[in-house]
């Protein structure tokens, strides 16, 4: 929401006119309020979580999960059916992946895309089939590369030449033929976070398809001309050859993504033109008809007040609609889509539970030179359960949660308990007056990203995970780190 800019309130954040109602482009179903007030996951009221697993503790409501999953593959099938295309919908296990979630993914029809051997090993480890599996990432290791090939992955997403000929000769050496699919950067800023928006020239990942760019890499004339190609070629369509000529590889097609925490549509339906047009002047040129392409993910969510995340049917209709009429301008048939929600799926489905400790006020000066006081409302947590907001400026909401938020209501900015003065969990948010010690706050839209960037800083254990669901009793499914884990790699004075 871009609130860096504000000194004490940014425009977006209004007082609550009813501070104990759940905003509904955050909150999904299964988080309601009881009669008493306080706030409940499927079911079951936080005070009890919180007695049973502690705090702080990121639970994870495994209705909401299924159901989201459920509904992107459905969206996009039917969106794409409508045009006669067949789709393939890829949870993004890099928002949010251990063995249970990996399950419900694969049991709810989705695929899994992997950023690493440890990814890949979960996925594995949960009974996703290989060939269900893909891998990702712009450095893969000689060993990541052949744990994917012994189990037969569905594809290797190759960000690099130098990786297509890694891909290679790790395949001839294995005799297998490796699925390969190329990522592509098409060129298209992302209206997001600059750490996030992966599609424009300037970033680590994808291979360009600017003329000239092969050169600019370092591919001499006659290396071009020894491959067919030209001066004036893109570097990734120097891959593109390497890739048709190496005897180990099936070459599937193209991926893209443009980024993520994305609500605009029309980077999406860019991307997908620039990909296609792409991928119809290739098999063309080398008489051949590739497959498959995947346009990614990155459609975002609500994380406060004021932002409207689009439906997964209306994006899946949208970038169906655009795909079919690109393909018919271009006289192609339209090839098997694949997509990647990740965020989309898991974000919405958790939320972190914390105690509050400390509370104190604060004076500053705001905009206009005038002193406000802001209150600041310490938690039993903080940046190394949720690294979101010191590394992208993310913001987020908080609400009171073990009983109800009556009364007047305060400008607050609720914070972690490490050695950081940039240890922030919401930068700002209305929270009751009579807030104390002891109480629950709970964070929502915490399923994706935090997790995942969870650390150890100032040695605090990370949090359990706690699956929730309507019809089962809540569960931890990943336990709780102890400071036994965190002193058993450490092997002392030797």
């Amino acid at each position: 929401m871009g609130s860096a800019a504000a000194l004490f309130k940014p425009d977006w954040l209004t007082y609550p006119s009813d501070p104990a109602a759940l905003d509904l482009t955050i909150w999904e179903s299964s988080f309601q309020r009881d009669e008493t007030g306080e706030l409940t996951v499927d079911g079951t009221p936080v005070s009890a979580l919180r007695e049973q697993f502690g705090t702080p503790a990121y639970v994870f409501s495994e209705s909401v999960f299924r159901a989201r999953a459920r509904g992107f593959r459905e969206a996009f099938t039917e969106a794409f059916a409508h045009h006669g295309a067949e789709v393939s919908v890829y949870y993004a296990g890099k928002s949010f992946l251990c063995t249970a979630v990996a399950a419900w993914a694969k049991d709810e029809g989705l695929n899994l895309d992997t950023a690493s051997g440890g990814e890949l090993a979960v996925g594995l480890r949960a009974g996703m089939p290989g060939e269900r599996i893909a891998l990702h990432g712009n450095n893969k290791s000689e060993a990541e590369l052949r744990r994917a090939l012994e189990n037969n992955v569905g594809r290797i997403v190759a960000d690099s030449a130098d990786e297509v000929r890694l891909i290679a000769r790790v395949a001839a050496d294995m005799g297998v033929t490796a699925p390969v699919m190329l990522r592509l950067t098409p060129g298209v800023h992302a209206s997001t976070h600059d750490f996030i928006a992966t599609a424009h020239e300037d970033q680590k990942f994808g291979q360009s398809l600017v003329p000239g760019t092969a050169q600019l890499a370092g591919f001499h004339a006659d290396e071009l001309e020894s491959m067919g190609l030209r001066t004036d070629d893109a570097y990734a369509t120097v891959s593109v050859a390497l890739a048709l000529a190496a005897d180990h590889i099936d070459l599937r097609g193209f991926h893209c993504h443009i980024g993520s925490q994305i609500f605009e549509a029309e980077g999406f339906s860019q991307a997908a033109k620039k990909v296609l047009g792409y991928l119809n002047e290739i098999n063309h040129r080398f008489n051949v008809t590739l497959p498959e392409i995947d346009l990614g993910g990155g459609y975002g969510i609500g994380y406060v007040e004021g932002e409207k995340p689009r439906a997964a049917r209306d994006v899946a209709t949208e970038l169906a609609d655009s795909v079919s009429k690109t393909c018919a301008d271009l006289g192609m048939a339209i090839p098997h889509l694949s997509f990647e929600p990740g965020r989309s799926i898991a974000g919405p489905s958790g939320i972190t539970l914390y105690t509050v400790g400390t509370i104190k006020n604060v004076s500053i000066e705001d905009e206009h030179g005038d002193t406000r006081v802001r209150r600041y409302v310490s938690v039993d947590g903080g940046m190394s359960d949720n690294a979101r907001p010191v590394l992208y400026e993310a913001d987020y909401t908080a609400v009171l949660a073990n009983r109800a938020p009556e009364g007047d209501q305060v400008l607050s900015r609720v914070v972690g308990k490490h050695c950081e003065s940039g240890d922030i969990v919401v930068r700002y948010v209305y929270l009751p007056e009579d807030l104390k010690a002891g109480d629950v706050l709970a964070v929502p839209a915490t399923g994706a990203y935090c997790y995942a960037l969870s650390s150890n800083y100032n040695m605090l254990t990370r949090p359990p995970v706690v699956a929730t669901s309507a019809d089962a009793e809540p569960r931890a499914i990943v336990r709780r780190e102890t400071e036994d884990d965190l002193l058993a790699r450490d092997l002392g004075n030797v």
